[in-house]
């Protein structure tokens, strides 16, 4: 275990500003853009005076899987005050006849509450934790909703959860039966955000808001996603990562993960990072290849229309040689079934990424032989 140290101030990228680290701390820059870690750390052998090339990755066998995607503390900028064990979830070969040579499916639906979404919250109810925080807020459409207060329940901290009004009652009970309030919104998935920060921004009592979208704890947990894959491959990075596409914390968090190992000296290239969107939400297909007509009523987890880092998921598409695409329900749904078929039982959303394999290989964004990962993200039994 490394020495403790202090929780690592913010910063803005883009003005420059740095906010002291504690619980009165801003969940945006004054300019309005998200914050980041003014401390973004990599493993000691790959400080500035050693060069990368004389860190090579340790074997798997070193890693200490025990502490699941904790493994991995050295490149993250918080330390494990609140873990259920989560990480290191399956890295399974798939069917060729289903979905293609040279294709893995990582099984993000058997965190501890169900979806990938644990891998954020563990960072952020640790930054919580850190900081003193005795009660944290969140909007969502269910499973960051769920993740954030199963971890806060976990840590002991105090949970209000707003959600749409007509969010899954398996999610519903997920966030109340660990003591959580979760607190309903009428109207669309934009209205429960506005709802939540109004709250925060009016109400100094409200909490600790631990959102998803924003907090840069969040992206630095979903990072881990990326040192799993490549650990699991015995280094290797795919040609491809194809990840749902709403808010961009898993894409994001891929983002990151691989640059920092490429910057360690890990890994020697990123992969191609390409999004599946649904269709009349789909805010980073359109930025790329233009409007299209179509509605996706089956991914509902990734139903957002206003990324708050938007420009920082063109930035990483742009970077890597990616895409996005935008799905209707009907190829999402033919996926789904698939899955469930295949015996990956998944939610929806999750089939939003399998399905979006396909387009990108009728597109020519991959070609049949490419090597691609694709995360399953969420269960099922939420469903």
């Amino acid at each position: 275990m490394p020495a403790e140290t202090s929780p690592s101030d913010l910063t803005c990228p883009d003005c420059g500003r740095t906010y002291d680290a504690g619980t009165d701390e801003p969940w945006r820059c004054d300019c309005g853009h998200p914050l980041e870690f003014a401390d973004r750390p990599l493993p000691d052998s790959t400080a500035s005076d050693s060069p990368a090339s004389d860190s090579p990755a340790p074997d798997f066998a070193d890693l200490d899987t025990r502490a699941g995607l904790w493994a991995f503390e050295e490149f993250l900028p918080i330390s494990p005050e609140v873990t259920l064990g989560e990480g290191f979830t399956p890295l399974q070969a798939t069917d060729s006849d289903n979905w293609g040579e040279n294709v893995q499916f990582k099984l993000e639906y058997v965190f501890p509450s169900g979806s990938f979404k644990d891998r954020g919250a563990t960072a952020t109810l640790s930054r919580a934790a850190e900081l003193g925080v005795e009660k944290v807020v969140e909007d969502s459409s269910g499973n960051a909703g769920a993740a954030i207060a199963q971890y806060a329940a976990r840590a002991g901290i105090d949970a209000d959860i707003y959600v749409p009004a007509d969010a899954k009652d398996s999610k519903l009970a997920a966030i109340e039966r660990v003591g959580a309030n979760p607190i309903r919104v009428e109207g669309t998935r934009q209205d429960v955000t506005d709802a939540c920060i109004e709250a925060v921004e009016s109400d100094s009592e409200a909490g600790w808001y631990a959102s998803h979208a924003w907090n840069p704890a969040f992206f630095a947990g979903t990072a881990t996603f990326a040192f799993e894959v490549a650990a699991q491959r015995d280094w290797q990075v795919p040609d491809a990562v194809v990840t749902p596409l709403g808010h961009g914390t898993l894409f994001l968090g891929a983002y990151r993960g691989f640059r920092a190992l490429k910057e360690a000296g890990w890994t020697d290239r990123m992969p191609r990072l390409l999004g599946a969107q649904a269709a009349g939400y789909a805010p980073i297909a359109e930025e790329l290849h233009g409007s299209a007509s179509g509605e996706n009523s089956v991914a509902d987890g990734i139903q957002i229309l206003d990324p708050a880092r938007k420009d920082q998921i063109l930035d990483a598409v742009a970077e890597t040689d990616g895409d996005a695409v935008a799905l209707d329900s009907d190829p999402v749904a033919e996926a789904l079934d698939r899955l469930h078929r295949g015996g990956f039982y998944v939610e929806p959303t999750s089939a939003v990424a399998p399905a979006a394999l396909a387009e990108f290989r009728e597109r020519g964004v991959l070609d049949s032989g490419d090597d691609v990962v694709v995360p399953l993200t969420g269960s099922g039994l939420k469903s």
